[in-house]
């Protein structure tokens, strides 16, 4: 092998190490990334399916079954049908509601 490849091969171990090590440095293994990758995608297609909820711009993050919604709703009765609509979905653990209602100062 040229020398020349060698610091290649040194720093591509070393990335290859670091994305393998990295769900372990925040506490989380690969399997529940997963995890909270398909808890996003069917709360996000809970909501999406609501036809309550179609024209809301709801964000949600996992981490570890907990689920977090943020972004707007038009009204606090859309804001309790996510939060409901969210509890309803396969393994999640707890839901944190950081919604904001339209013309509201109120979270």
């Amino acid at each position: 092998m040229p020398k020349t490849e060698t610091p290649k091969i040194w720093a591509i171990s070393a990335f290859v190490i670091t994305m393998a090590l990295s769900p372990l440095a925040f506490g989380e293994s690969t399997g529940d990334y997963i995890d909270d990758a398909a808890i996003t995608t069917k709360v996000k297609a809970a909501l999406l399916t609501d036809s309550h909820l179609k024209a809301t711009e709801v964000k949600v993050e996992t981490n570890q079954g907990a689920v977090q919604l943020s972004g707007t709703v038009n009204t606090k009765a859309q804001e309790s049908e996510a939060i409901r609509a969210t509890n309803q979905v396969d393994g999640v653990k707890s839901v944190e509601d950081l919604l904001t209602v339209r013309g509201t100062s109120e979270q």
